[in-house]
């Protein structure tokens, strides 16, 4: 009889091992998911330039739509934390809306090779952030779970495992993907 205390208190010792390890792991899991949205972005962020140079050749006198994707652009980079890349990721899908609508107006645009080539690899990255933004999410859903989970809460509260926020969109014109028509 006289183990059975230590056997309590190795049951104890071994569940917050096993309990801080998983935290660890949410944690770590947060920061790839997030990892792989910013590497999408990255690709996208790429990819701007690019076509926006490409649809300079034929609409000169369109400036100000270029300065604007170009300024959100530049906005959406220097973003730092979720909520702030979530509002600029916004802004962004807007003024690349007006760049595609704006090569409504020149057919020998939407017949260039090089615009057709970069619309696509935009489209796939575009495809490719939402399923990384769903990742993200779902493992900050896991992780915040078990930070908010008795008796998790507990060893959370001791060691700092702070809840991370998800990546939302606040516009709902916002939450869809541009849409580009021919």
């Amino acid at each position: 009889m006289w183990w059975i205390p230590f056997a309590i208190i190795g049951v104890i010792v071994l569940w917050a091992i096993a309990s801080y390890n998983s935290l660890v792991q949410g944690r770590n899991q947060v920061k790839n998911g997030w990892a792989q949205i910013d590497v999408q972005l990255k690709r996208r962020f790429d990819l701007i330039p690019n076509l926006v140079e490409t649809v300079k050749g034929y609409a000169k006198h369109e400036q100000e739509t270029f300065e604007k994707v170009i300024r959100a652009r530049n906005a959406a980079m220097g973003a730092s934390t979720v909520e702030e890349m979530a509002a600029k990721e916004g802004e962004l899908r807007q003024t690349l809306r007006s760049l595609f609508a704006l090569s409504e107006s020149y057919p020998e645009l939407k017949a260039n090779e090089n615009f057709l080539k970069l619309q696509d690899e935009l489209s796939g990255t575009e495809n490719k952030i939402s399923f990384s933004r769903q990742f993200y999410n779902d493992v900050v859903y896991r992780y915040n779970t078990r930070i908010q989970s008795f008796p998790t809460n507990i060893l959370a509260g001791i060691f700092h495992f702070t809840q991370e926020p998800l990546f939302e969109v606040d516009d709902p014109a916002e939450r869809e993907a541009p849409q580009v028509k021919f």
